[in-house]
């Protein structure tokens, strides 16, 4: 696909694993192929060459099965906000379900024809959730609550190019999340050629993407790449740890035919309650543990919420970037630990945050999963990014 138009696009806004990849997403060395290890016997090519590869093509229509699997290390609490791993039941707000790809393994029938039609079933156990985009109408459909959220473009929309603002969220395949990696290149990452392998059963290369920076918790990020039409199969986020990794999204299955034009029909199945717009959005909240989480100070500043208005800054750049947000609350975390009349979830949530941290910028506590850690302070401040707990601590104290 051309570089000056498919690598521009918005993906996936829900996506949240690899949009925070993408920050950090990277820099060419020229690099030959190493060894083939195993992996099929394909032609030597350099880092710059397999990157103009997936730029030039074109391929816009293909079918197929999906694997993602995520494993960021969340507490236990946070872990069961996100749907303890399940995609079904619920509403059919597209933005619930594709948050939770967050959590957990999720299979995923794909298809794709072009900006207009795309389609994502969510296939865990027996029930199923679809996203499809056809044309100007989004739908998302929920066959166990047997719910139904629509959205369409209304003329001012399209007027304005916002047409596929909806349609964005359907983008969670391994070729998008590729595509954000790649189109936020900059200095901070070494870019290689690793070993080749098979994915759905098709040859690939493999492009290798490591942070130059100390303090990352990611380990490289490898782009499994179709040796013969440049379509990325497979993206996978490994651990500074090491171990299994923190995002593991690729096809099982793969055809680059055109589907079936009813592929993408969708009419709401008789007695299915029908929801428009925008007024589906936040149904997550009924359960109150949302709403108890905002009372813990910082939090609601990260996480945009109703109370979200602090102060951000940006320190470094690339792999280590840390955001710093002053949220005003003074001593806010300590008031709440010690307050009898907090929400039993904040307290709940609180308790799940790792051990106490300290230095010249006072005390604090640590929220850590194996992609972010996010430093809670006494004074405040909250400092967040895909860096380890080591660096928060040397970020707060040198701004404090």
């Amino acid at each position: 696909m051309a570089a000056n138009t498919k690598t521009s696009r918005k993906v996936a806004r829900y996506a949240v694993p690899v949009a925070v990849a993408g920050v950090a997403a990277a820099t060419v060395a020229m690099v030959p192929a190493f060894a083939n290890a195993g992996g099929p016997d394909l032609p030597k090519v350099t880092a710059q060459q397999l990157i103009e590869k997936i730029a030039a093509s074109d391929v816009e229509q293909l079918s197929g099965t999906a694997k993602i699997s995520t494993d960021l290390g969340l507490p236990k609490l946070a872990s069961g906000l996100l749907g303890g791993g399940g995609v079904t039941g619920g509403s059919a707000d597209p933005q619930d379900k594709v948050a939770q790809l967050a959590n957990g393994t999720h299979t995923l029938r794909v298809a794709a024809d072009g900006e207009d039609r795309q389609k994502l079933t969510f296939l865990d156990g027996k029930d199923e959730y679809s996203l499809i985009h056809n044309g100007d109408d989004v739908w998302g459909y929920d066959s166990k609550s047997n719910e139904v959220f629509h959205e369409k473009a209304t003329p001012s929309e399209k007027a304005a190019g916002k047409e596929h603002k909806t349609g964005d969220r359907l983008n969670a395949t391994p070729q998008k999340m590729a595509e954000e990696i790649l189109a936020a290149a900059g200095p901070t990452t070494d870019v290689s050629v690793g070993e080749t392998a098979q994915v759905a059963g098709r040859d690939a290369y493999q492009l290798v993407l490591k942070p130059k920076q100390a303090g990352s918790t990611v380990g490289s990020v490898q782009i499994a790449v179709d040796a013969k039409n440049g379509v990325p199969l497979r993206v996978q986020l490994l651990s500074a740890q090491g171990g299994k990794p923190i995002v593991d999204a690729g096809f099982t299955k793969v055809d680059f035919a055109k589907p079936a034009a009813d592929t993408f029909a969708f009419t709401p199945p008789k007695g299915a309650k029908v929801t428009e717009g925008a007024d589906g959005h936040g149904k997550g909240d009924k359960d109150g543990a949302f709403k108890a989480l905002e009372s813990i100070p910082g939090l609601d500043a990260l996480a945009g919420g109703q109370n979200g208005k602090g102060d951000v800054k940006v320190l470094g750049e690339g792999w280590a970037t840390i955001a710093r947000i002053d949220t005003g609350a003074g001593k806010g975390l300590k008031e709440l630990e010690n307050d009898k009349n907090a929400p039993k979830e904040a307290k709940q949530f609180l308790d799940s945050l790792g051990d106490k941290v300290g230095g010249s910028f006072g005390e604090g506590r640590v929220l850590s999963t194996r992609l972010f850690n996010v430093l809670l302070t006494d004074d405040g401040k909250v400092y967040a990014g895909a860096v380890t707990k080591d660096a928060l601590v040397k970020a707060a104290d040198a701004n404090k």
